[in-house]
């Protein structure tokens, strides 16, 4: 990460409380822009409940969420709920696949631009120029997006009937719809064969690149961590114990022991 790229997310000592069970524990985190930074460890270590933090799903017990959108003011957004978080700019998939299944792909994309679009409920009955508009704006852009995840051609198939692959892309394709400037994807390889994890890791790169969109994702693939990423953090028992580039990361003894080990490309 270059010392002058700016920092999109800042999460400072962050700490998320179970009744007398500590999940998450003061864990800092930064993504700048640009960047493609990858959050791992064991099953358990407290990854998606880090995640569940930041997009608003749970408040904090303590610490600190300050997000920087391109062009706006920082601001701390601890407490958000959900949909405050994604009109920010920050959009997510989930480790189980969340789709409409049976609505088209088009369709499930097109969702994911309801909170860029202002038509009222009197716009919509009476269908103005202005809610017309809105419409093909959004028609447009979801075909654009289905484009780049190589789902154009399933436009009017129901989602349901999509391979396990794709069904994973579109998700990705209807967040990119919310107009993100930080992607939060978790375990988004999960089920996927190599191939379709090859392709996968082309995707979050071109992403990356292309619309200008920093990603933070949790994976469990080690291949694709270590391919795609800039930097890496590491958890175990809800602590951060380790950050740093992926060569850093492959050598920590630390790691190493708690979470890589033998077969750690397998894990």
């Amino acid at each position: 990460m270059a010392e002058t790229a700016e920092k999109l997310l800042e999460v400072r000592e962050l700490t998320m409380d179970f009744g007398g069970l500590r999940a998450v524990d003061s864990v800092t985190l930064e993504v700048a822009a640009g960047e493609i930074v990858a959050l791992i460890g064991p099953n358990g270590a407290g990854k998606t409940t880090f995640f569940n933090c930041v997009t608003g799903i749970y408040k904090p017990t303590r610490g600190e969420i300050l997000v920087n959108p391109p062009g706006r003011k920082k601001q701390k957004i601890n407490g958000y709920k959900p949909n405050r978080v994604t009109g920010i700019g920050m959009a997510r998939t989930f480790q189980n696949i969340r789709l409409f299944q049976n609505m088209t792909v088009l369709e499930n994309v097109m969702i994911g631009r309801h909170c860029r679009t202002t038509t009222s409920i009197v716009g919509a009955i009476l269908r103005g120029p202005a809610t017309k508009r809105q419409e093909r704006e959004t028609i447009d852009r979801s075909y654009e997006l289905l484009e780049k995840v190589g789902l154009v051609e399933f436009a009017d198939e129901f989602a349901k009937n999509l391979p396990y692959g794709a069904q994973r892309r579109l998700e990705i394709a209807r967040a990119m719809a919310t107009d993100p400037f930080l992607l939060l994807l978790d375990e988004p390889a999960a089920g996927m064969n190599p191939q379709e994890t090859r392709e996968l890791d082309e995707l979050i790169v071109k992403i990356s690149k292309d619309e200008e969109i920093s990603i933070l994702l949790i994976e469990h693939d080690m291949k694709l961590v270590m391919n795609i990423s800039d930097r890496i953090y590491v958890m175990e028992y809800g602590k951060k114990i380790a950050k740093g580039s992926p060569q850093e990361i492959r050598s920590n003894p630390k790691v190493i022991e708690a979470y890589l080990g033998e077969g750690g490309d397998d894990a």
